[in-house]
């Protein structure tokens, strides 16, 4: 596929993408190249930007596709857990169709490799798992899907739950293993992590933490998967999901903490959701810890809102940390593009010769303008291979 006159960031002058085998084989002035057999498509000016990564959704909870159900949780972390449970067998959830709407959305606003965290606990088993498991393989060719085994409800106060862990890790359902809250929701934070811990050493496995916990407690959390990392030997393979605590506390207890971040290689990823603090990227990264980004939840039983597009989550991210150069916003755009890669052990995107074609085309000037207006992608490949044109999906479910 040679892939015609479009930009790329760091160039003024357009040029053109020649594609094999999901590869990007050359990238040369445009009109240089000229393979008589290639199909062609038009970029038009177009930007050239690398697939995005969504490094903390929930589409096995998602009602996407379906009508309006308006929001009904109460305010508190626990009534948001209890009306997901709840909405399961009203709604049927988690539904193939929603799955597979979202996900073919997801791809065609330009993310090309998502973490989904998909509930376990006594009531569901691993039926959550299997279905995600079956979607994604259907769309492999379009996105790429990692789930995280995840107790929502807990795993302590869910009697069975870890020994539901272990049956997924066992069977090869998954990769990763989450943990929630270990001492604001499960009040023992020593059991939940060690437990944790333990299973992902036993079965090579990667995690994921939810951590809402805010304060002095967050950051205590913080500093004790910080020291069971180190002990175990876990450097680069785990993440700290949400973990604002670290701007809760004074500096030099959240520089310390950063400083065993950056030792630990743990990432921490945001959401940027509703009135959170947004953490500081700037400041973070400067102090050398990974920061990756994710839409958290998408139009589901925790809120009504999302629309699976992570420029628009980098949108929210920019916006929010007060960025307002192109300069600033390619920094956000970075956390959804390499960060969000580094934390789940990928090799970020990259338009450059002998990468994979993960790639979208949008009418931009810049990163800047592409996070600012965020206009239907023109184009989008996975792996060479178009997967949609003009903001909507080639496949349908």
């Amino acid at each position: 596929m040679l892939i015609e006159r479009v930009r790329l960031a760091h160039k003024s002058r357009p040029v053109d993408l020649l594609v094999q085998d999901g590869l990007i084989a050359q990238i040369q002035p445009a009109g240089v190249i000229d393979p008589a057999a290639a199909v062609r498509e038009e970029g038009a000016g177009a930007l050239a930007l690398p697939g995005m990564v969504d490094a903390h959704c929930h589409v096995d909870k998602t009602l996407w596709g379906r009508s309006w159900v308006p929001h009904s949780a109460g305010p508190a972390l626990g009534d948001r857990i209890a009306n997901g449970e709840r909405g399961r067998a009203e709604f049927g959830l988690p539904s193939r169709d929603s799955v597979y709407a979202l996900l073919g959305q997801m791809a065609a606003a330009g993310t090309t490799l998502a973490r989904t965290h998909t509930d376990v606990d006594p009531e569901i088993g691993l039926r959550g798992l299997k279905l995600v498991a079956a979607v994604a393989e259907e769309l492999a060719d379009v996105i790429d899907v990692e789930q995280v085994a995840f107790p929502q409800g807990g795993l302590l106060t869910r009697p069975g739950t870890a020994e539901l862990l272990e049956s997924a890790l066992q069977q090869g359902l998954v990769g990763c293993l989450g943990g929630i809250d270990p001492a604001a929701l499960e009040r023992d934070s020593v059991r939940h992590l060690d437990l944790i811990f333990g299973l992902a050493k036993t079965y090579g496995t990667r995690i994921d933490i939810h951590l809402h916990e805010r304060g002095t407690l967050g950051a205590h959390t913080m500093e004790l998967i910080i020291e069971r990392v180190l002990r175990h030997g876990l450097e680069g393979r785990v993440a700290i999901s949400h973990g604002v605590a670290i701007i809760d506390v004074d500096q030099a207890q959240s520089e310390r903490i950063s400083q065993g971040l950056a030792e630990a290689r743990i990432s921490l990823l945001t959401a940027t959701v509703y009135n959170t603090p947004v953490l500081p990227i700037a400041e973070l990264r400067g102090r050398g810890v990974n920061i990756g980004a994710g839409n958290d939840g998408v139009r589901d039983h925790w809120g009504p809102y999302g629309n699976g597009d992570m420029l628009d989550r980098t949108f929210h991210l920019a916006y929010r940390n007060g960025y307002r150069t192109d300069e600033q916003i390619a920094v956000a755009f970075d956390v959804a593009v390499s960060g969000g890669a580094v934390a789940l052990g990928r090799e970020p995107a990259r338009i450059e010769p002998g990468a994979p074609a993960d790639l979208f085309l949008i009418d931009a000037a810049s990163i800047g303008e592409a996070v600012s207006a965020r206009t239907p992608r023109r184009l989008v490949l996975k792996r060479g291979k178009v997967v949609a044109r003009h903001g909507n999906p080639l496949r349908k479910g």
